[in-house]
């Protein structure tokens, strides 16, 4: 009698009941951050609230279509892991400057598209990379991912940054609120409900929020019902060699924050990322770039902030991640939808996001805890990478003075901690130690139990 092969659980498909409940808390998720980017290179460049409104719809839109690529996948385009697309926060910086020193939108579709292009062409290089990404790298760049988006959270639980009332107790109450009713269906709730425990606390502070004034409805009223994105509603783009180069530098920043996210996502669903599906889920980020040069929109890359989710939910199903991106194509098709989900007080998206991004630098020390530390230097590595990681984190003028360039790779504190994590392993564990390479726990040598044999070791415990 033939058996069935076993679908391991990314591949599997949820009753529907469970895509749209799985679905929806990915894109509450990650909502704030994906409107975030047009809201802020719209207001730099002094858009019309015509012309901002377009560019949050085009980037739902693009953003759906996106996390569909990478999820679902065609050919050689798409990791196939549970991935939520959107806009990086690496291209804000070079993208205002572009668009404030006289090339406006248009110059920047113009680089947002040579980008696109770029990382196409560059994705088979990356993936010949994967050997540079051993636990030790992989663990500290997820706990960084982690620690880098605390202050999100930290800002939505104040209010939102630049909010009037930022710090009210009110505030911080609310979000507390959140938290605890998102930690109790996790601890008290049956199976299915624990895993929807985000979404629940989102309802439920919602609901509170609402007669407290926290928030209103009024903008959906306002809002259209049907907005499409037309190619070049901006106009033509336009190719400046100077706006080139720098949205260059943000494509190899995306890429190897998006590598993080990929590596960390393969660790928490147990199906690791090997060479030919990373180049596959970074050609898919070239085209989705490509597509939002064309559709008025920006560069785009994995959301870290959803990693965070995939590991505390357990849900591992790359399907629940593309009912989510089909979400987010109604939300920039449908406007009205877009500004119900606009509605969300961000103090209930913080005490979500506590646990969510604590959820992921959790799970880089889980990662490091398959790492042999012991008679060799890979704790250096660590706090080294960490160290740089955090600081744009903590002091976020540190690097104010040095040129666009070196801002933008370190500005990111994803990108500066990988970066580290992987010039130090390089450093300690693969070039050959003072007075030649001798063998593993001979002097000069690797330590026995260490270095590069325990470095790599791949780890066999999926969440």
């Amino acid at each position: 009698m033939a058996t069935t092969a076993p679908v391991h659980p990314v591949d599997e498909v949820p009753p529907v009941r469970q895509l749209a409940a799985f679905g929806l808390q990915h894109v509450l998720a990650m909502y704030a951050g994906a409107v975030a980017v047009p809201l802020i290179v719209g207001g730099a460049l002094k858009l019309s609230p015509a012309d901002l409104a377009y560019l949050i719809t085009a980037d739902l839109l693009v953003c759906g279509v996106a996390t569909l690529i990478q999820c679902v996948g065609f050919w050689r385009f798409g990791v196939r892991l549970p991935i939520m697309q959107g806009c990086t926060f690496a291209a804000v910086s070079p993208m205002v400057l572009i668009g404030t020193t006289g090339g406006g939108l248009p110059a920047i579709y113009g680089s947002v598209i040579v980008a696109g292009l770029a990382i196409l062409l560059l994705a088979p290089v990356f993936g010949r990379l994967l050997r540079f990404f051993p636990p030790l790298v992989t663990g500290t760049v997820i706990l960084i991912i982690g620690v880098s988006l605390l202050p999100v959270a930290g800002n939505w639980v104040a209010g939102g940054a630049g909010s009037e009332d930022f710090g009210a107790p009110e505030n911080l109450a609310l979000a507390a609120f959140v938290l605890a009713v998102v930690l109790g269906v996790q601890r008290f709730a049956p199976a299915f409900l624990s895993r929807i425990a985000v979404l629940i606390g989102i309802a439920v502070g919602l609901a509170v929020a609402v007669p407290f004034g926290f928030t209103d409805f009024g903008g959906v009223q306002d809002a259209d019902w049907l907005g499409i994105s037309t190619p070049f509603h901006f106009g033509a783009p336009v190719f400046e060699v100077s706006a080139i180069v720098s949205m260059l530098v943000v494509a190899l920043v995306t890429m190897t924050e998006t590598t993080g996210d990929f590596i960390a996502v393969g660790e928490m669903t147990g199906r690791r990322v090997e060479p030919r599906p990373l180049a596959d889920g970074l050609r898919a980020d070239g085209l989705s770039t490509v597509l939002g040069g064309v559709f008025n929109t920006f560069p785009y890359t994995a959301y870290a902030q959803n990693v965070g989710l995939v590991g505390m939910t357990r849900v591992r199903s790359r399907w629940v991640v593309a009912a989510a991106g089909g979400m987010l194509v109604l939300l920039g098709l449908l406007p009205k939808l877009g500004a119900v989900v606009a509605a969300i007080p961000e103090p209930v998206l913080g005490g979500a996001g506590l646990v969510m991004f604590g959820t992921v630098a959790a799970s880089g020390v889980r990662t490091l805890a398959q790492v042999d530390f012991r008679g060799n230097h890979n704790l250096t590595v660590v706090a080294v990478s960490v160290a740089v990681g955090v600081l744009p984190v903590g002091v976020p003028a540190i690097y104010d003075r040095f040129p666009d360039w070196f801002q933008t790779v370190m500005h990111s504190g994803i990108s500066a901690g990988c970066l580290t994590a992987i010039l130090l392993n390089l450093l300690f564990n693969h070039l050959p130690a003072k007075g030649g390479s001798g063998r593993a726990g001979e002097p000069g040598g690797l330590p026995a139990g260490g270095g590069e044999q325990a470095v790599q070791k791949p780890g066999e415990e999926g969440v």
